[in-house]
């Protein structure tokens, strides 16, 4: 008899070329890669070295998305010389090496992990590599995704295998209805404040459960992409019918016959029964409440109804520093109400956040609302297709209304890259994935949040419980 796989078993053990030793290592197969402007050049730099050629241009689709600017009428001109030398170099690779580009300019252009899923690039049973630690996202997909470093990415240009080391399997099953007002981003931020930063360190999670089954594929992307700020190393989902139908009439995906025996191959994409995991992780949906981040890692979070934790009520004495230092950057007391926290500015983009459903559910409750004062709100598209989505949905209008500006797409004020940098002091209410010190901007506060809430908080002035405005409604 077979002995019962996972489904990380199964993506690892189909892309194993071969076993390097003992301890875990092998040469994986890649089946696809995605590469923007800012971690590549160097990679490209060691090919030219070498004299070494691509070898799958095909397999490798190349994004301008960091240090593009994103005001609302869209430029080529870079904000810097330093960026507009990145794009320069970037098209020049893909030109003398063959790959395709979605530049600036380019309808489809937009954020690498935004981009290549609408595009049908990423196929459920794929292994993906990039320069980029959100990678993990395709993991909604039913395929296996995990970020490099810029050594891996030349490696991979040349070689499309890269020397891997396996991890161990977390499954992570999530039940329960979520409440009003809660979504994906809630879920994710619950289990990374539960199990640690670090929790899922040496792990692949696989999410299981009603909730995930529920949830519609752009939540799922949400998960997968946050699953890395518990420190996996990827994270994934058994492809289903709400998969398959996102995928099916995707400008890559397959058509006709091939379509129908590709679905019939995807179904077979899940852990066999009696597959053993060497970690269980359960959460239960119904008993969350809308998630905040108080400090400067994404497991310094909080349900929005509580206060700021006071460091001293930390018995352990490095965990009770890192609080004391996260309070004295966020400039936060023990015991304020998170409630009542005033924020400078509202930020909704990123690969976590930035899709046509989190839009949608941004405007349901910026409609007939306006920003308050003194807050500056930006709406950053996670790509061009789901910015002309938004306006064709009358989207736009709303957000336009309400004072939010209506920007071209890219990763903007995530990792402040380009010229969307908060200033020292400023305080935002953001849908991204991290929190870090200076994330935004040297000396910027960063509180991380879904949609809706960045939503609530910028016609608020302050965090507040988007479950307010859900009853309001």
């Amino acid at each position: 008899m077979t002995h019962p796989r996972t489904l990380y078993d199964k993506h690892i053990d189909s892309h194993t070329v071969c076993t390097l030793d003992d301890h875990g290592h092998v040469l994986l197969y890649i089946d696809r890669q995605v590469a923007n402007e800012y971690t590549s050049p160097q990679a490209f730099s060691g090919l030219r070295e070498a004299g070494r050629e691509v070898w799958r241009p095909k397999a490798t689709l190349c994004v301008v998305d960091h240090v593009n600017p994103t005001a609302p009428e869209r430029i080529a001109a870079m904000p810097d010389a330093g960026g507009a030398r990145q794009v320069s170099y970037f098209e020049e690779n893909c030109r003398d090496f063959g790959i395709e580009l979605f530049d600036v300019l380019d309808k489809r252009q937009g954020i690498e992990h935004v981009v290549a899923p609408e595009q049908g690039f990423i196929l459920p049973g794929m292994v993906v590599a990039a320069g980029d630690s959100h990678t993990t996202t395709y993991g909604a997909l039913g395929a296996f995704g995990f970020g490099i470093g810029t050594s891996e990415i030349e490696h991979l240009l040349a070689t499309q295998t890269l020397v891997y080391k396996r991890l161990k399997s977390m499954r992570v099953t999530v039940r329960g209805e979520l409440g009003a007002g809660l979504v994906s981003k809630d879920i994710i931020m619950a289990l990374i404040r539960r199990i640690g930063a670090s929790g899922a360190t040496g792990y692949a999670i696989e999410f299981a459960g009603p909730t995930i089954a529920a949830l519609s594929v752009e939540a799922r992307m949400t998960i997968c992409n946050m699953a890395v700020e518990a420190g996996a190393r990827g994270a994934f989902m058994a492809p289903d019918d709400k998969v398959f139908a996102y995928l099916k009439d995707k400008p890559r995906a397959p058509r006709g016959e091939l379509w129908e025996q590709a679905v019939a191959r995807w179904r077979e994409l899940y852990s066999d029964p009696g597959a053993a995991f060497d970690a269980e992780v359960e959460l239960d949906a119904s008993a969350l409440e809308p998630m905040v981040t108080w400090g400067t890692s994404p497991d310094q979070a909080a349900p929005i109804g509580a206060a700021v934790p006071d460091p001293h009520d930390e018995p352990d004495l490095i965990r009770r520093h890192d609080l004391q230092r996260a309070l004295r950057y966020m400039g936060l007391e023990p015991g304020a109400r998170l409630s009542d926290i005033r924020i400078s500015h509202a930020f909704i983009g990123s690969c976590t956040n930035a899709r046509i459903e989190d839009l949608r559910d941004a405007a349901r409750v910026v409609r007939g609302r306006k920003v308050a004062d003194g807050v500056r709100a930006m709406i950053v598209p996670g790509s061009t297709l789901v910015r002309d989505q938004a306006e064709a949905e009358g989207l736009a209008r709303i957000f336009r209304d309400a004072g939010f500006e209506w920007r071209q797409s890219g990763c903007s004020m995530c990792l402040a890259m380009n010229d969307d940098v908060l200033a020292a002091g400023d305080r935002c209410a953001s849908s991204t994935n991290r929190n870090f010190e200076g994330r935004q901007g040297a000396g910027a506060r960063t509180h991380l949040m879904s949609p809706a809430m960045v939503a609530a908080a910028a016609v608020s002035g302050h965090l507040t419980d988007v479950r307010h405005f859900a009853l309001e409604a």
